[in-house]
């Protein structure tokens, strides 16, 4: 499936995707994980806009990528955005990873979410903005396909107990559902590589059906 924006201003038109996390959020900590799932937003209102999210190792920034690739949008990976802007606010020893300034990451991206035409990767969606997304799809690996993932990437065994948690209880998912209206919220299935074409298909056929429905 291809999927071509010409029939609308692309200006107009944005996704946000959340990508891999290294430092769970509180609401993650205080449940006992770290991320086990992604999900995928799009924005609501008129200017269009997605959002991915879930756990590290699901596939979600190979996805973005070729989401961005057929549809013709911007892709911003907010960990690269963070990095490059020093988006931080502190460190965490535990998890040896910086703290993102969440507030400054929103400050930063609010222009061009304005604006539509956007594909924001990152690895969760609950502090955006409500009024970004149109659509939130949640990536879900089996447990055991991420535990080697995960384990390839080198994570400790903090990181590795975290994020499997997080993938058992689903925290990602409820959390979406804790964030956006339940109907804008999917879960995908990410274990095997035909997974991923499946999914682009998927969502590359919303997006045809939102230009059509909301197109010039």
């Amino acid at each position: 499936v291809q999927c071509s924006v010409s029939g609308v201003d692309k200006g107009r038109l944005a996704w946000h995707l959340l990508g891999p996390r290294d430092r769970p959020s509180r609401r993650l900590r205080e449940a006992g994980g770290g991320d086990r799932e992604r999900q995928f937003c799009l924005a609501r209102g008129w200017p269009f806009g997605e959002a991915e999210r879930g756990t590290p190792g699901v596939g979600k920034t190979t996805l973005g990528k070729e989401l961005a690739s057929r549809s013709g949008l911007k892709y911003i990976n907010v960990g690269d955005l963070a990095r490059e802007g020093q988006l931080y606010d502190g460190y965490d020893e535990e998890y040896d990873c910086p703290i993102l300034d969440e507030d400054r990451v929103v400050d930063e991206l609010e222009n061009q979410m304005s604006e539509g035409g956007v594909i924001v990767d990152y690895h969760g969606c609950d502090f955006f903005p409500e009024r970004w997304f149109h659509i939130v799809f949640v990536l879900k690996t089996d447990n055991s396909v991420l535990y080697k993932r995960l384990e390839t990437r080198g994570y400790n065994e903090k990181k590795l107990k975290d994020n499997i948690q997080c993938e058992i209880f689903q925290v990602l998912y409820e959390e979406a559902l804790a964030s956006y209206k339940e109907e804008i919220v999917h879960q995908l299935p990410s274990d095997k590589p035909e997974d991923l074409e499946d999914n682009i298909n998927q969502i590359l056929k919303w997006i045809e059906q939102w230009v059509k429905d909301h197109g010039s």
